[in-house]
């Protein structure tokens, strides 16, 4: 879907079509009930059943902004952590070029995420989403365990195909594998972040070491599936904690969270399986004014969007992650006014 990671604020498969399921002994990849338990509190804190908590997304910028005041926005984090909402999300955007429509020069997410984990204590820190198949699944085990470490285990390790296909040229891969390099991606990358930490090699040559990590993970990290990845709905139910997708209309995401229910009851029969939603969000200073669609998102006052939320709520959403538009108001009183009028509702 082109234009979706500046519309949502998330860095999606490029389409979020789902993909056909690989025969079953085509890889042995951990399930992710082996992944997520010893993690369970700052999951719990962001995807509970029955409940919705509501997030953001960083950076918060304009639709034309390319620079971006980094420090302000570790200010804006600080704040959402103060004020009780439930997670920040970082995108990985690794090459910006003329033929795609982000202007936002973001930061390497890693950096900011390490940043994040100094400067806030309660917020998760979410990855929303690392490109797997553009890192070497090594490397991104090696940050996830340090960010989780520099935050005292707050970290969900969301990973993606990414939505930029030309992208793939530039590092020497080819679009035409991401659905298998996703898959063993996410094999090598689950090993390394699940205790008992494991390193699987690309090679093992006659006398090599064994390879381990350090520091080792203190627990498990969780990891959640942002968009597609080219892989079938079973496939997410059976590996991941949840199913982090973007903004549609309303009876067009009840079918999404529908087909994911019947992949969850028929891939991970038992078990908690989260959904959510990246949403943009244009907050107006009426409280009264009513939601109008915008792209991937709505303009509206607080009592619009607690309505939403509440709709949101009620069809099987855990999660929102808001997108805040700061065209017209400045970021930091959009997010008080979310904390004062919606969070209470939704964070009890």
């Amino acid at each position: 879907m082109p234009g979706a990671s500046l519309a949502s604020g998330m860095c999606f498969d490029g389409s979020d079509t789902i993909g056909v399921e690989p025969t079953p002994d085509a890889l042995r990849v951990m399930t992710a009930s082996d992944n997520i338990s010893a993690s369970s509190s700052i999951t719990n804190a962001v995807f509970a059943q029955g409940k919705l908590s509501i997030g953001i997304t960083l950076p918060i910028t304009g639709d034309d902004q390319g620079v971006v005041d980094f420090s302000e926005q570790i200010a804006l984090a600080q704040l959402a952590d103060r004020l009780g909402f439930r997670a920040l999300w970082v995108r990985d955007v690794p090459l910006n070029s003329i033929d795609y429509p982000d202007p936002v020069g973001h930061l390497d997410p890693w950096v900011l995420l390490g940043a994040l984990a100094s400067n806030t204590e309660h917020i998760a820190l979410i990855s929303g989403a690392i490109v797997l198949t553009l890192r070497h699944p090594l490397h991104v085990a090696k940050g996830a365990i340090s960010v989780d470490t520099l935050s005292r285990g707050r970290f969900i390790l969301g990973v993606g195909s990414g939505d930029r296909p030309p992208e793939y040229a530039a590092f020497g891969r080819d679009p035409e594998e991401r659905r298998d390099l996703y898959r063993r991606h996410w094999e090598t990358l689950a090993a390394a972040v699940t205790v008992p930490s494991r390193v699987i090699p690309d090679a093992s040559p006659e006398g090599a070491p064994e390879f381990y990590l350090l520091p080792r993970p203190h627990a498990s990290i969780p990891m959640l599936a942002v968009g597609s990845g080219g892989q079938s709905v079973d496939w997410i139910a059976r590996h991941s904690l949840g199913w982090m997708t973007y903004h549609r209309e309303p009876q067009a995401q009840r079918g999404r969270y529908s087909m994911w229910r019947a992949a969850v009851d028929r891939a991970a029969s038992g078990a908690f399986r989260a959904f959510g939603v990246a949403m943009r969000l244009d907050l107006v200073e009426d409280a009264d004014e009513p939601a109008t669609d915008i792209s991937l998102g709505y303009r509206t006052g607080h009592r619009g969007l607690a309505a939403i939320l509440r709709d949101m709520r009620e069809s099987g959403t855990h999660h929102v992650t808001l997108n805040i538009t700061s065209e017209r108001r400045p970021a930091r009183d959009i997010i008080e006014e979310v904390a004062a009028h919606v969070l209470p509702e939704f964070h009890r």
